[in-house]
């Protein structure tokens, strides 16, 4: 862990103490919506969509506020007419940002990621620029209140790629197809209160900066969040 635990501990909680809340369950209804568009709406039948549910599930996303969304991509598809789109580019100091996006509107969305990287000193890049440096992962963290072997030897037994104990969290990796098997192995195991729970994009490598230069990245990760169209944006940045 570097020295700037306390932007993890706000990255973690956002979605239990953000004011906007409302905002993020919008966020994740589209991508719920745009899962489900073209289907019966059965998670079992869908990976894509039961991740994304994971992911609502993560956020403390009302089941009513979830159903809500798979009916109206199940009774209206073609309602639902989003595009998804990656930019990528860098904030400053090198750090990589990886931001995906669904919208209606291209170069809406084009101008609002491009100007929110520059005036906070970023500057967008090409297609394949950085999500070299990523790779796709099954992300599971709890507090670190429990024996640490006891989570490890659950994780092993699930094949789950990697256990590491970073202090006040304990993060386990998996592969992406993995993820549900591995998190229902720590429920079944009485592990039920998790930190995050997701399929996500975890970098190869962090870059640690000083406090006041974290604080400017994470000022541009905020803003980039911000935008309605913006799903996830993904960093290298060591927080």
């Amino acid at each position: 862990m570097s020295g700037h635990s306390k932007w993890a501990t706000i990255h973690r909680k956002k979605g239990l103490i953000d004011a906007e809340r409302g905002k993020i369950f919008q966020k994740i209804a589209k991508e719920i919506q745009v899962a489900a568009k073209g289907t019966n709406g059965d998670p079992d039948m869908n990976p894509g969509l039961r991740m994304v549910i994971e992911k609502a599930r993560s956020n403390n996303m009302p089941k009513d506020n979830i159903q809500k969304a798979i009916d109206k991509a199940v009774g209206n598809s073609g309602d639902v007419n989003f595009d998804s789109i990656r930019y990528e580019g860098y904030a400053s100091h090198g750090i990589a940002v990886m931001v995906d996006c669904l919208t209606d509107n291209k170069n809406r969305t084009a101008m609002l990621v491009r100007s929110t990287l520059t005036k906070h000193g970023g500057n967008l890049g090409t297609d394949g620029s950085v999500s070299y440096l990523f790779k796709r992962r099954g992300v599971i963290e709890l507090e670190a209140s429990g024996d640490f072997d006891t989570i490890m030897e659950i994780a092993i037994t699930a094949d789950s790629l990697d256990c590491l104990d970073n202090g006040d969290v304990y993060t386990i990796y998996t592969e992406p197809d993995n993820f549900l098997n591995v998190k229902k192995a720590f429920e079944d195991s009485g592990f039920t209160d998790f930190l995050t729970s997701e399929v996500t994009y975890v970098p190869d490598n962090k870059i640690a900066l000083s406090d006041e230069d974290t604080e400017k990245v994470m000022n541009l990760i905020s803003a980039l969040e911000d935008i309605d169209d913006v799903s996830n944006v993904y960093h290298n940045l060591d927080i």
